[in-house]
C-alpha cells in the first residue's frame, strides 16, 4: 500500500494544466452534502475535468442509486490544520518519533505539499438511494475521526455482504471514470493529482495546489 507520505508521491512532477475549480452543484445528478461546508464554499468545488469525469461516473450507476459528495477542494491552510491535529492525536496516544508520526498521520490526512484535495483533484463521496439516504458502506465517511479506523480501508475485513456490494459498486463506478482510490479511505477518490499519476503510471500530474 502506497501512502501519501511516500517520497515517490512528492517526486512526481506537476505540469499544471490550468483548469479552473468549478461548482459541483452545477451538475444536478450529483448531490452535495453540507457537513464539511466552509465559509468560502471551497468544499463544493473541484477541477473542471474531474467534475466531468464524476458526471460520467454518476451516469453509469443503477437506477435509484446516486453519488453524494461530502468534500471536494480544500485550502492548504485547512489541510495543514487537519494534518497537525491528527499528528497531535497520535502523539497523545504515545507515538513520538517524527517519521512514524508523519507515516501514521498520512494514512488518513495527506501531507499538505502533496494533498489531492488542495489540488482540486479529490472527492470524498458515498452512495445514496433515490431518497438521498446514504447506502450501507460498512462505515462512515471520515470514520477515522470517531476512532473507527478498522472499517476505513476500501478492502476492510468483516464487512457485511451488503456493505461489500456497495463498496464494490462505488469502486467500479469511480475507477471506470478514471479515478483512483486512496486505499485507507473507501470514500476518497482522485484524478489528475500526484498520487493519481504515481498509481496510474502517468508521466506527470495535471493538477497542482490551487
Amino acid at each position: 500500500m502506497i501512502l501519501l507520505s511516500d517520497p515517490r508521491v512528492a517526486e512526481v512532477p506537476v505540469h499544471e494544466c490550468g483548469e479552473p475549480l468549478v461548482e459541483i452543484s452545477s451538475v444536478p445528478a450529483i448531490a452535495l452534502d453540507p457537513r464539511e461546508r466552509d465559509a468560502a464554499g471551497t468544499y463544493g468545488r473541484v477541477r473542471a475535468g474531474a467534475l466531468e469525469r464524476l458526471r460520467s461516473a454518476a451516469g453509469t450507476l443503477p437506477d435509484g442509486v446516486g453519488l453524494l459528495v461530502v468534500e471536494g477542494h480544500r485550502s492548504s491552510t485547512e489541510q495543514a490544520r487537519r494534518f497537525a491535529r491528527y499528528e497531535d492525536r497520535l502523539r497523545r496516544s504515545g507515538i513520538t518519533d517524527p517519521v512514524e508520526l508523519r507515516h501514521r498521520a498520512s494514512a488518513f490526512v495527506s501531507p499538505v505539499e502533496v494533498a489531492p484535495h488542495c489540488a482540486g483533484a479529490a472527492l470524498d463521496l458515498t452512495l445514496v438511494d433515490a431518497e438521498g439516504v446514504e447506502l450501507d458502506m460498512g462505515g462512515a465517511v471520515n470514520g477515522h475521526r470517531s476512532g473507527d479506523e478498522r472499517s476505513c480501508p476500501l478492502d476492510a475485513p468483516g464487512l457485511s455482504a451488503r456493505a461489500r456490494h456497495n463498496r464494490d459498486l462505488l469502486a467500479r463506478t469511480m475507477s471506470g471514470a478514471g479515478f483512483v482510490n486512496y486505499p485507507t479511505e473507501w470514500w476518497h477518490w482522485s484524478y489528475g493529482d500526484r498520487y493519481w499519476a504515481l498509481i496510474t503510471g502517468a508521466a506527470c500530474a495535471d493538477y497542482g495546489p490551487v
